[in-house]
């Protein structure tokens, strides 16, 4: 059985994570279900809890790894890819006697800059 992909209609995907915003707001409503209320409270709690467990990384604590953890998946979970990515980058440099204190400054930029874009997309609503 041959294909002939000339006749198919490609449709370019999607990026997975938008490069203009710090939050994935496709990713934050799928994980929502829509529900602006919803994405309001949790956008909310990320941009505080975030700011905490960096302020607690930063004095490199013995459970860095787990802290940097814990904001990873919060940051997935509510599509704040670069954040996630970067406290991915804590993780490793935590195992692998990495330069922490570098990798602790660039999740710090990345979490302030998804509160900028949390507190930007809570005054419109």
């Amino acid at each position: 059985m041959s294909l002939n992909l000339e006749r198919l209609n490609w449709m370019p995907s999607p990026p997975l994570v938008p490069e203009d915003s710090a939050i994935d707001v496709q990713h934050l409503g799928r994980m929502t279900l829509g529900e602006a209320a919803l994405e309001a409270e949790v956008l909310a709690l990320f941009s505080a809890q975030s700011g905490e467990l960096v302020t607690r990384l930063k004095a490199i604590p013995p459970d860095a790894a787990a802290l940097a953890h814990t904001l990873k998946g919060s940051a997935r979970a509510i599509g704040a890819f670069r954040v996630a990515e970067a406290a991915l980058d804590v993780e490793a440099a935590m195992k692998n006697n990495g330069d922490i204190a570098a990798a602790i400054t660039l999740l710090q930029q990345t979490v302030e800059e998804a509160q900028a874009t949390i507190g930007r997309m809570l005054n419109r609503s």
